[in-house]
């Protein structure tokens, strides 16, 4: 055998073995992931929560994330079970994706997001599934500087489709707030929160939940140009 056939055949076998060896890892893998057991965390208090939640805020503002539970581990700890440890209602605006303004990961926080952050019976449902049967014991309602929303509707608005159907659920809180000083759409911002957070607790799964001291709800308001959160109620 010539020497240059002789190495073609040496190569050729070495890569046979290589893609032999990566076939093999790549069915064990899985089967390794799969034997990572779920992992349960020690339930917070409310209040814990609510502190967690607002020092991910400020590493994030202060531009020392952490990014915590972004791995490929823990999407194989949470696979089977979620225990998030905090529920977000808040605006559907892409420049407020809770995880990220509260330096949070996968599994870490329950979010129901709609424009304008209203409490519609989908958006109840969904809390209520989170609070009672996932046990969070923490719910937000944020809001945020600016919002389109509520911006519309306090400039009343015409708008096509169901794009309007957010003015009318904002619209109580707008009225609430229009006799006031100061800039209108920022009053209605927070007055909006409030609102939205009065018609969470008519829920009686949510008040039981609240009254028995498991479940903390507050308010919030995203700053946009400085990436703070602020409890406002």
């Amino acid at each position: 055998m010539e020497r240059r056939d002789f190495l073609r055949l040496a190569v050729t076998g070495a890569f046979g073995m290589m893609v032999s060896a990566s076939d093999l890892l790549w069915q064990i893998q899985p089967v390794e992931a799969g034997e990572i057991p779920p992992v349960i965390p020690q339930p917070l208090s409310p209040d814990a929560a609510l502190q967690k939640l607002i020092a991910g805020n400020q590493r994030f503002i202060q531009h020392q994330s952490q990014y915590p539970h972004q791995s490929a581990k823990r999407l194989h700890e949470v696979a089977q079970a979620q225990h998030p440890f905090a529920t977000i209602l808040s605006c559907a605006d892409s420049r407020v994706p809770a995880e990220i303004i509260f330096d949070q990961g996968i599994g870490d926080i329950f979010d129901v997001r709609i424009a304008g952050n209203i409490a519609t019976p989908e958006a109840i449902g969904s809390i209520e599934y989170a609070v009672a049967l996932l046990g969070t014991p923490l719910l937000m309602v944020l809001g945020h500087e600016r919002c389109g929303a509520v911006t519309a509707a306090v400039q009343k608005a015409a708008l096509l489709g169901e794009i309007g159907s957010f003015v009318k659920a904002i619209k109580p809180a707008v009225e609430k707030v229009k006799s006031l000083p100061g800039d209108a759409v920022e009053n209605a911002v927070v007055a909006n929160v409030q609102y939205q957070i009065e018609r969470l607790q008519r829920s009686q799964l949510l008040t039981e939940q609240r009254e028995s001291g498991k479940l903390k709800i507050v308010g919030g308001r995203y700053d946009l140009d400085t990436g703070r959160v602020s409890i406002i109620t």
